[in-house]
């Protein structure tokens, strides 16, 4: 695709360069790792500076990994004039693939460098684990085996914007994964880990359900495409249920009611889904995308509420 690669572009503009990072779906880096820095604070580990650095990787990872997606789906067919989403910076012309192939690996480079500030607080561990997570964002949907496109794209998320978001963030900040009065803060995080990736998860599957159909020509095989649409909403619910269950595990893990608060969101995750079912125009692809980041983003600040409520208890 020459004009996918053409350098002689006018120069994009900030507002350009902030639609291909998708701000709606920024939730998914920030509410792990405001949900891990919670932990933290309920059990007296909380530390300012490594919090803030986890925000920042994690925000850079996303970025970096939207703008991958960006590139690739535009070079691989999958962004066309008859994709209903918003419209992408490469695919449209207004930035060309030289540029954004340049933007990806400067966002990952500076997520790398800002990943290095963590060492001190978790050891070098952390070290592959950042790299990992910067490879797996460029292989979302680059490389010899682009994980979207081999329908593992919720594993990506679950994972990463999950466990490895929200677990690391705590980690970081506790030095570890100690036993605390009998309890272990392991079960913790992966019980918000749960359900914070399977919230982020729902994202995704609004996605690919609204792109299934330029999807397949492109052999995007997202599993959208690989089992349809009845799966896809089958899936939501699957999700939406064990996020809640995860948020019940973490509540007893804290032994503290408050912290199952997310359960509150349930009357919301019914009205998305059957939102899900309905869905057929453009507009209405939109508000879901647009609810169900904002159920995520509503989800880590009860789980936050409620595990501070145990503090003051």
């Amino acid at each position: 695709m020459e004009s996918v690669e053409e350098s002689a572009f006018a120069r994009p503009g900030w507002a350009v360069w902030l639609q291909a990072a998708r701000p709606k779906t920024l939730a998914a880096a920030v509410v792990p790792v405001g949900v891990g820095s919670a932990l933290a604070a309920g059990w007296g580990y909380f530390q300012a500076f490594p919090a803030a650095v986890c925000l920042v990787f994690a925000l850079l990872v996303q970025v970096g990994t939207n703008y991958a997606n960006d590139y690739f789906d535009c070079v691989k067919g999958a962004d066309t004039p008859e994709r209903v989403g918003p419209v992408r910076a490469v695919a449209s012309g207004k930035v060309s693939g030289v540029a954004m192939r340049r933007a990806t690996g400067t966002v990952f480079v500076c997520a790398f460098c800002a990943g290095l500030w963590l060492i001190p607080y978790g050891g070098w561990i952390l070290l592959p684990i950042g790299i990992l997570c910067i490879l797996c964002g460029f292989a979302y949907t680059g490389g010899p085996f682009p994980l979207a496109y081999n329908g593992l794209g919720e594993v990506f998320v679950l994972v990463f914007f999950g466990f490895v978001a929200t677990g690391g963030t705590f980690f970081v900040q506790a030095g570890g994964f100690p036993v605390i009065d009998g309890v272990s803060s392991a079960l913790a995080a992966v019980a918000s880990g749960t359900g914070v990736g399977c919230l982020a998860c729902t994202i995704l599957v609004v996605n690919n359900l609204r792109d299934r159909f330029t999807d397949a020509p492109a052999g995007k095989r997202t599993l959208a495409v690989r089992f349809g649409r009845r799966f896809s909403e089958l899936e939501y619910v699957f999700l939406v249920a064990a996020a809640l269950l995860g948020s019940l595990g973490l509540a007893v893990v804290f032994g503290h009611t408050a912290v199952a608060l997310p359960w509150l969101l349930s009357p919301l995750f019914v009205k998305h889904w059957i939102r899900l079912r309905r869905a057929q125009a453009p507009d209405d692809w939109a508000r879901l995308l647009t609810g169900s980041a904002a159920a995520l983003l509503l989800y880590g600040v009860l789980t936050v509420a409620g595990v501070l409520w145990t503090l003051v208890d």
